[in-house]
């Protein structure tokens, strides 16, 4: 099947960096992030040197081709092209050159001086490219050509989130000698562990790019938390030219090791030194902790010999205004806010992410559970955008599409491998929710197996297993929503990676989301056979289906909810502060998370707070329209040099507070002032430190962007058509029998069926479609034919319901009855309510489909 592709085109620029060639490193890592051009849309021969790209707009990296982004359930898809400009000193001469992406969505084809070098398929991990042969001495153009198209052979082919384009996390320029460590070429783990004595292996593939075969010396060091040398070894291997070696290396054993916990995150390095012909080459440096992991069915997790039960939240990677384009400090900002509420796990929900977000976990101690992107969103399914079944419908792209969850499972595990927090690789989410489950099953089981070939030192998850008979496939289950209660003791190690969550916008309410129906009520004890609990979700985010999802304990703006205050509390044992209530406003306060950014290369940013206050300088509620504007000095917000926060817009003002993340290419001070009319104003000064220095008249200013909500047409919306979408969806009911739960309603399955414990007339079974829909009919097929008598109820929330359908009085026996819904409101849960049961029976449903779709 031919492929709609559209690629991106990027132009690099390095200062001849005479500093970096002075001090002569053995290996560079440059950051590209700064100074690219960037057009949306396909530019035929933008690849080349000659092409003319002056009316461009200039950015940094990461960058989303949908910046500025609030949570609209429509994003651009399509083409676009960066470009920027590499200088290659000729002192460089004789060198290897690669660039190294971070992360770009989804396929890039990559080119140097019009010459095709490389490509890569896949949103979420890295690649790097060799881009030795096409590079010269001096001014080189180096090309990216990139999609975000939908492709039916590029896992996610759905999910519930958003998908925009762009080189959306950090990029390099590696530069090494002809023989090296390859990309992210060591793989450290510790094969005998304990509190008292630790073995560090240490496997280190080497490349041999030179014309001849070359006897290689590896020498490795181990430096301890305090970078005191704990452990040195040394192996020579002779490595044929072109050739690629992997050395393997076990230290001795290293005494009292400081083992990396969640309650003291200590990590070590190993320095990797290659000389070739009697010479250095190559330095390579590898985090990593030393520590001990066990899941177990009856007992739980361990680390270290200790239980620990954990408690965590799901985390997507999107922000306020920047979409999925996140600077490594809010990568960490992100995990800080989650560990200072008290928790201790997060789920990578549900994809690779960053390696700075890697990075931030282990820094902090946060355990970390890295998810493949093989998902899916329930309901409807259509093929050519993001709410796809997760697996090919038709049999020729099966393959590729195969290749394709191998492809990046294989680079998931290579690029986050030596992270000490990462303590389960999983393989999914949700994927019971596709019609071709044979065909799952045999995946999912071919990937457990190379998830245990890659990395035999950590197991391999089934996320969101609550369906299908999924969750014996792996060493792990990860149950979602009601899967909390379905499976009660399972005898397979097991965590509850997704319950409740209310979806209310900030501030919210102070309490919990230990929902009776997850088996997560404050009188329900943690069980001793499971590993923890993991909310969903940790942040507000963008999804296909409707404009954001405010079901974070933290806004998207990283505000805190109040439910946040209240899992400190739990947790941390920290009392909340006092709410803000409504007063007469007079001015303003202005504060960032801190006052400098440490660099011009886009991987720190600031996050700025403004508050509305009264005379005495107390925050109240009012939440009057606010403007930051950049006074002077370097930076730009996702909008431009200026954003308004405004209650009734996209980018909103709550509770007396709203907050957006600056960042800024240029080293200098900015100063930045909030406006209200009638209100005092707030200034502030941001310092980024780090060359070029930003001079006014001559270094570019940030260009603004005024945030339009983008719209698709109709031709592309996510949904068009009501189709069912009932199938698999979380149940609740008021009783059950055993054998007999209210899943068995949903399966698919005529056979099975749900049935409550007695006959009683008031027994009722509920369905959660878990977004907001717009229904035409209920479709009900009961165990037998009878007369069945029901009530069918709709609510948006779980707590104000409307009469739909009222067959409380029929005489009907239809074994299957459909009844029709009255068109203009929307609902997210439905249930039924019985009246009337046929003699000697209890109440029951052995299927139920609903016609819907997704609203808005």
């Amino acid at each position: 099947m031919k492929l709609s592709r559209a690629i991106i085109v990027v132009l690099l620029l390095i200062a001849p960096a005479t500093s970096l060639l002075a001090a002569e490193p053995l290996r560079q890592r440059l950051n590209l992030n700064r100074e690219w051009k960037f057009q949306l849309g396909d530019h035929p021969g933008a690849e080349t040197v000659a092409y003319d790209d002056s009316t461009w707009e200039a950015v940094g990296l990461p960058h989303s081709f949908s910046i500025p982004y609030f949570q609209s359930k429509d994003f651009y898809t399509g083409y676009g092209w960066y470009r920027k400009t590499l200088d290659i000193p000729a002192a460089w001469s004789g060198k290897q050159f690669s660039v190294e992406f971070d992360g770009a969505f989804q396929e890039a084809e990559v080119f140097v001086n019009g010459r095709r070098v490389g490509a890569h398929k896949g949103g979420y991990t890295g690649f790097s490219v060799d881009i030795t042969d096409a590079v010269k001495s001096g001014a080189n153009l180096l090309a990216v050509r990139l999609n975000n198209n939908w492709s039916p052979i590029i896992e996610p082919r759905g999910g519930d989130h958003i998908f925009p384009g762009g080189i959306y996390r950090d990029v390099w320029l590696v530069v090494t000698s002809p023989v090296h460590v390859t990309w992210y070429g060591t793989f450290v783990t510790t094969p005998e562990v304990s509190q008292t004595s630790a073995t560090v292996n240490v496997k280190t593939e080497v490349h041999n790019q030179a014309a001849a075969a070359s006897e290689v010396v590896l020498d490795t060091e181990v430096l301890d938390p305090n970078g005191k040398s704990v452990a040195r070894f040394s192996a020579t291997q002779t490595i044929a030219a072109g050739a690629t070696a992997t050395v393997d290396q076990t230290s001795a054993a290293i005494p009292n090791p400081q083992l990396w916990h969640p309650a003291h995150p200590w990590l070590y390095t190993a320095m990797t030194r290659v000389s070739a012909g009697g010479q250095p080459v190559d330095e390579y440096r590898t985090p990593f902790g030393i520590r001990w992991i066990k899941w177990t069915a009856d007992q739980g997790f361990f680390i270290n010999g200790g239980h620990y039960y954990f408690h965590g939240a799901n985390v997507h990677q999107d922000h306020a205004g920047w979409a999925n384009a996140v600077t490594d400090a809010g990568a960490y900002r992100d995990v800080k806010l989650m560990q200072s509420a008290g928790l201790d796990f997060i789920r990578g929900s549900h994809y690779p992410h960053s390696p700075a977000f890697a990075d931030a976990c282990d820094q902090l101690g946060m355990l970390f559970w890295s998810e493949n992107c093989f998902w899916m969103g329930g309901g409807a399914h259509q093929d050519g955008n993001w709410a796809a079944d997760a697996y090919p419908v038709h049999p020729e792209q099966e393959a590729e599409f195969e290749q394709s969850v191998e492809d990046t499972l294989r680079d998931e595990i290579r690029i986050l491998r030596n992270h000490p927090s990462i303590v389960v690789w999983s393989m999914c989410n949700e994927v019971f929710f596709s019609r071709n489950q044979p065909k799952v099953k045999a995946l999912l089981s071919r990937m457990v197996a190379l998830t245990h070939q890659l990395d035999p030192s950590r197991p391999a998850a089934i996320g969101g297993a609550q369906r299908g008979g999924l969750d014996k496939l792996g060493d792990v289950a990860g149950y979602n929503g009601d899967g909390a209660r379905l499976f009660i003791n399972p005898g397979i190690p097991n965590v509850v990676s997704e319950y409740g969550a209310q979806a209310t916008p900030r501030p919210g309410t102070y309490d919990g989301h230990f929902k009776a129906k997850d088996q997560l009520t404050a009188s329900t004890p943690e069980y001793p056979w499971r590993s923890g609990q993991v909310i969903w979700c940790g942040f507000d985010y963008g999804t296909i289906f409707g404009n954001g999802v405010s079901k974070g304990l933290v806004d998207y703006a990283r505000i805190p909810k109040r439910e946040w205050y209240w899992y400190r509390n739990q947790y941390l044992h920290i009392m909340p502060p006092a709410w803000p209530s409504a007063g007469v406003p007079a001015g303003l306060a202005l504060t960032a998370d801190k006052p400098v950014i440490a660099g011009t290369d886009g991987l720190d940013d600031v996050h700025l707070l403004v508050t509305v206050q009264d005379a005495s300088g107390k925050p109240i509620s009012n939440s009057p329209p606010v403007t930051f504007t950049i006074e002077s000095g370097p930076g730009e917000f996702p909008t431009g040099r200026k954003i308004t926060f405004d209650a009734a817009s996209d980018i909103p003002i709550r509770d007396g507070q709203a907050a957006i993340e600056f960042r800024s290419y240029y080293g200098g001070e900015t100063v930045i002032r909030a406006t209200s009319p009638g209100l005092k104003d707030a200034v502030l000064t941001v310092t980024t430190r780090g060359e070029p220095e930003f001079i006014s008249g001559i270094t570019p200013i940030a260009v603004d962007h005024p945030y339009v909500r983008f719209v698709r047409s109709e031709t592309t919306a996510t949904t068009t058509e009501m189709q069912d979408v009932a199938y698999n969806r979380p149940t609740a009911a008021s009783s059950e029998t055993p054998g007999h739960n209210s899943a068995r309603a949903v399966d698919g399955d005529l056979t099975t069926y749900w049935s409550a414990s007695n006959d009683q007339s008031a027994a009722w079974w509920q369905l959660d479609l878990e977004q907001p829909h717009t229904i035409t009919s209920v479709q009900t097929t009961f165990p037998t034919p009878g007369k069945y008598r029901y009530r069918i109820e709709g609510s948006p929330d779980g707590n104000s319901w409307t009469l739909l359908v009222d067959d409380s009085q029929t005489d009907s026996t239809e074994k299957r009855r459909t009844d029709a819904i009255s068109a203009g409101q929307h609902w997210q849960i439905v249930r039924i309510t019985f009246n009337g049961m046929p003699n000697g029976q209890s109440a029951g449903i052995a299927d139920v489909k609903i016609d819907g779709k997704h609203w808005p």
